[in-house]
């Protein structure tokens, strides 16, 4: 079972399969569409192998948080890993995590193929253990924290890690609502693309 590849990014394509080049073999890897464009030279990637009669498939997620939401998208019945990894493609994983736990089947249905039904299942599976790891870490379902924040700035043409390191950098306005720090973060970014 392949766990954590750490290798040169060679080939890819649209669709959100890379290959990823470790010591002469190359590994075809599908990562999420949200970090595809991040994803250059050598990377670090946490590995689903997903195993069928057909095929082995490896998922790759750039931090263990999103390998782990998409095994928690997966434990629901009837979402297999290319939904899930479709769903995690939409949006930042801590937004769509919020948006479960505040019982929003509508930020789901933005998925190609995901119907209502799919996602009021999602919701209905995962809102308690979701809204219990928002309260054991401390945070409120409803509150919009970091994940508001890198969404508008991904909007805005930033890229993810782009806004998470804006964020990172900014510290000292971890108590600012998400208009202060997503203000914050803007001049962060302005000030830091004029250098």
């Amino acid at each position: 079972m392949i766990g954590k590849l750490t290798g040169t990014v060679g080939a890819g394509s649209s669709d959100g399969q890379l290959i990823i080049e470790v010591q002469g073999v190359g590994y075809s890897v599908r990562v999420p569409l949200l970090v595809l464009p991040e994803l250059k030279g050598v990377v670090s990637l946490y590995i689903h192998t997903a195993v069928r009669d057909d095929a082995i498939d490896l998922y790759g997620f750039p931090d263990e948080e999103g390998l782990a939401f998409f095994k928690q998208l997966m434990s629901v019945s009837g979402i297999g890993p290319k939904t899930a990894l479709a769903i995690i493609g939409v949006a930042e994983p801590a937004a769509l995590r919020r948006a479960i736990a505040a019982g929003d089947a509508g930020a789901l249905t933005k998925v190609f193929g995901l119907g209502k039904k799919s996602a009021e299942r999602i919701v209905v599976e995962l809102r308690d253990k979701l809204a219990a790891q928002h309260a054991a870490a401390g945070l409120s379902v409803g509150s919009g924290g970091d994940g508001e924040v890198v969404e508008a700035l991904m909007a805005l043409g930033y890229s993810a890690t782009e806004a998470r390191r804006a964020l990172k950098d900014l510290k000292d306005e971890g108590s600012a609502g998400v208009k202060e720090r997503l203000s914050a973060a803007l001049r962060h970014l302005g000030s830091r693309s004029v250098v």
